[in-house]
């Protein structure tokens, strides 16, 4: 999945840099543009920081009502 936004980041770097040198450095489009870069580049990080599923948990995604993944509340 890191692969897809760090894709999606480059393109809208090249974008922003393209939209920068067609409206000026200090337009509100090369802004807007940088914008999302940031937010991507935000969203990716956060990503990073995800802790990955352990085998049970992606076991008990796969398997809900199995015995050991059954959940009771008081």
């Amino acid at each position: 999945m890191n692969n897809n936004i760090d894709e999606l980041i480059e393109q809208e770097r090249e974008q922003a840099r393209a939209a920068c040198d067609i409206q000026g450095a200090t337009s509100a489009e090369c802004a807007a543009a940088w914008d999302v870069v940031e937010e991507l580049q935000a969203e990716a990080a956060h990503q990073k920081q995800k802790k990955p599923k352990s085998s049970f948990e992606v076991y008990c995604d796969d398997n809900p009502d199995a015995a050991e993944c059954r959940v009771y509340e008081d």
